[in-house]
This record gives structure tokens, sequence and C-alpha cells, in this order.
């Protein structure tokens, strides 16, 4: 679909990674690429201002308040993302926890970040957003949509 983009999968999981390269590969994706390690090595696997953007789909949302440290939006995080992000970088959240998207707009709010957009309910505001934001989806977003949930989306810049 963007021929112009490279797109690199991060993941900690070998068989989520197998899964990406091998559609990759049968279709004949050349800007495709993923890299298999944890999340918080991310600074050694990209140069200061390499990256344009930074898509946090479906992540585990940590729940616990002791787990807080591992959320993917806290403020550790988003210093790791602003490193390798370029000046004025985005990162995309979905999910379908909605306390974990009230989480990170406070991360957000809390850091002085730019809000560019935010909805708790993805799919009742397809037409006021970018069909890329809902033709394309996840294993864990086609799962959660159909067993009801709301699909929760933010948009941010660092």
């Amino acid at each position: 679909r963007y021929p112009d983009k490279n797109f690199i999968g991060v993941d900690i999981k070998g068989n989520r990674i197998w899964t990406g390269a091998k559609a990759a590969i049968e279709g004949h994706l050349n800007n495709v690429a993923f890299i298999r390690t944890r999340i918080d090595f991310i600074e050694s696997c990209f140069s200061n201002g390499e990256v344009d953007e930074i898509w946090i789909t479906f992540p585990d949302p940590q729940p616990q308040k002791t787990r807080e440290r591992n959320r993917l939006t806290n403020a550790m995080f988003i210093n790791r993302y602003k490193k390798i992000l370029k000046p004025r970088g985005t990162v995309h959240l979905k999910t379908d926890n909605k306390p974990f998207y009230e989480y990170t707009l406070e991360v957000v709010a809390a850091n002085h970040l730019k809000l560019m957009d935010a909805t708790d309910d993805l799919y009742a505001t397809v037409g006021e957003r970018d069909e890329a934001l809902t033709n394309i989806k996840t294993y864990y977003e086609k799962k959660f949509s159909e067993m009801g949930f709301k699909i929760c989306y933010l948009k941010f810049q660092l």
C-alpha cells in the first residue's frame, strides 16, 4: 500500500516475527523488515532521528499499578522514542483497553506533548480520519472488534 515507506516491526515474540516475515515474503513486500528484541533496547536498533513515526498497536496494557513501568507509553518509553524519532515525529496508539488509552492521554498531558488526535471509539468516527486507520487491522483489532470492544486511538507528537 505504501511502497515509498519502510516498515519495521519490533517484537520479542518470535512467532509474531515469523508470521509477519512469512506474509511479507509471500506478498513480495521489499519495504518490510522485522527486529526481534525487547522494546527496552529500541535505542540500540535505530540512530537518533532515524524514525518517522511509531505505531503501538494493541500492546499488553499492563493494568496492575506495579506494572506501570512496563506500559509502552510511560514517560521512560516516551523519552526513548524521542531519541529515535525525527523532530516532530509522531506516535500512534491503537488499543481496546480504555484505561490504557486514558493513562496515555494523562502521559501526553503531563509531558506537554502535542495531542494531534484522540478518540475512544475509532469506528464511530471513521469519516473524520484517514481510512488507513480502519482498513488495516491487526489480529487483535479484528478479534476485539468482533467481541464488541470499542477501539481507542491516539496520535501525539514528540
